[in-house]
């Protein structure tokens, strides 16, 4: 029997970390299609596309020859996180994204919930809302536990208080307390929102 065998991500990376060439110009072709319609549908524009296609596997060769990869068994996820981000930032240097500033009339949550985002607008928020969750885990306990069952999970503050058995008053508190804080978290990280 003569079964071709396909060989997982995780050991084609291994072999291309050794100096196997062939191994990475597998994982290309493997993933080739996958990545490149992600990308296409973010962009729109096929020239755009082989670009940041091109750009995302430079990366990837230069992260993996760096030693600095180590996301065990996850290839395909990371690559198209790098080829996310090349997306981002191609908006970006074309100017086509508004900068909002924090201020207290600016609420990042409401730029999340806008039901007539296009794919680049969509792309974007995304990337704000997985930004936004990285931040979060740096809030008190109490304070992430009513900033996420209210923003993620859709809770009443009535709701809030009888599940953490503290009063309403206590439940808006601790929002607007985690709001105050995400705020400065931005500023001392000097993070621009962009949507």
């Amino acid at each position: 029997m003569n079964k071709k065998i396909v060989q997982n991500d995780s050991v084609l990376v291994a072999q291309y970390i050794k100096g196997n060439e062939k191994a990475l110009e597998t994982l290309i072709l493997k993933h080739k299609q996958r990545i490149y319609g992600f990308i296409y549908s973010k962009v729109y524009n096929r020239e755009i596309t082989e670009d940041i296609f091109q750009d995302t596997f430079i990366k990837v060769i230069n992260t993996l020859k760096k030693g600095k990869y180590n996301e065990e068994g996850k290839f395909l996820p990371w690559v198209l996180r790098i080829a996310h981000n090349l997306v981002i930032d191609h908006f970006r240097k074309n100017n086509r994204m508004p900068i909002f500033r924090n201020t207290d009339e600016f609420n990042i949550f409401s730029v999340l919930s806008d039901d007539t985002l296009n794919a680049e607008n969509q792309l974007i928020n995304n990337q704000i809302l997985n930004d936004v969750k990285e931040l979060i885990k740096e809030l008190p306990n109490d304070q992430k536990e009513v900033l996420i069952m209210r923003l993620y999970k859709d809770m009443s503050f009535k709701e809030i208080a009888l599940t953490t058995d503290v009063s309403i008053n206590t439940a808006l508190g601790r929002m607007r307390y985690a709001l105050i804080n995400l705020r400065k978290i931005v500023e001392e990280k000097n993070i621009i929102l962009t949507a």
